[in-house]
């Protein structure tokens, strides 16, 4: 009785110091980031400054969380701020839809209020020219529990390489087109999958597929990368894309999905390389000024 006691108590303070180290380890990395406890826009002219995956932003705008043809899902996360050049696309891209018979199309993180890392999510969306757009619409209002925990549209076999032509449909494929055609979109992400499968139409004429760019991830949204504005002289376009539309590339993607488990496990065998540094990335001096005044 005593023994069963004792050993109990061990596995008790146990599991209660592997608690304590877990806290420990964890809380400094989100008290680290102060750019999610920032709760207002810096008021100034609007300008994303530095790159998209490390950079800021002044003068954010809020999205409504309805508006003609859209309705932001997930709002308890705070990622609904944007350049003003973001809020009038997405205004604009959901009413050009809607006004097609399409239903509302659900908006999902943009950036914060002043831009800056998410602790978790994305690397990117962090100069206020990124949104998400999911595939899936809603054709009745959002209830506040389903925009809290909306639930994706299960599209793309990744094993399989196979997009669900039940659950996709010509809609789809024209809210990525009708993007693509804006001269302000620079880039949309897209599942390698559904990039696979806009090829595969052979269409007439396929020159927008060129903005449309494989990536992990990325299965039951698109991720719109709009331009540097060009009056945001302090904001970082991406290298140009290569010419073409882009299908070539998809054979490499198709592999890394698909790999067996017996190549996936051949990997995990050999010998750990020494893990190389990674250079912390140091952000516009701007942004550090601009995160400072609170």
């Amino acid at each position: 009785m005593i023994v069963s006691q004792l050993r109990a108590l061990g596995w008790q303070a146990m599991l209660l110091s592997l608690l304590v180290c877990l806290i420990l380890f964890v809380a400094p990395k989100l008290q680290a980031n102060e750019w999610e406890s920032v709760e207002t826009p810096y008021a100034s002219h609007a300008s994303a400054i530095g790159g998209y995956a490390n950079g800021c932003l002044t003068g954010a705008q809020t999205l409504p969380l309805d508006g003609e043809g859209y309705q932001v899902i997930r709002p308890q996360r705070q990622r609904y701020y944007g350049h003003p050049a973001l809020i009038e696309f997405i205004q604009q891209f959901a009413a050009s839809l809607n006004r097609q018979g399409s239903d509302d199309i659900l908006i999902a993180d943009m950036s914060m209020p002043r831009g800056g890392n998410f602790t978790y999510g994305h690397s990117s969306h962090q100069i206020g020219l990124d949104v998400d757009v999911w595939f899936k619409q809603a054709n009745q209002p959002l209830t506040s529990e389903e925009r809290a925990q909306p639930i994706a549209l299960k599209l793309v076999d990744k094993k399989r390489f196979a997009l669900d032509t039940q659950l996709w449909s010509k809609l789809q494929t024209q809210m990525i087109k009708i993007a693509a055609l804006d001269e302000r979109v620079a880039r949309i992400f897209v599942s390698p999958v559904i990039k696979q499968h806009l090829c595969d139409l052979r269409l007439e004429n396929d020159t927008w597929l060129n903005k449309v760019r494989p990536w992990w991830g990325h299965t039951y949204h698109m991720h719109v990368r709009l331009s540097c504005p060009k009056d945001n002289p302090l904001c970082r376009d991406q290298a140009s894309i290569p010419v073409g539309n882009g299908c070539h590339e998809l054979g490499w993607w198709k592999r890394q999905l698909t790999q067996t488990q017996t190549t996936q496990a051949a990997k995990a065998n050999k010998p750990a390389s020494k893990p190389k540094k990674k250079k912390a990335k140091v952000k516009p001096e701007q942004c550090s000024r601009m995160i400072a005044a609170k």
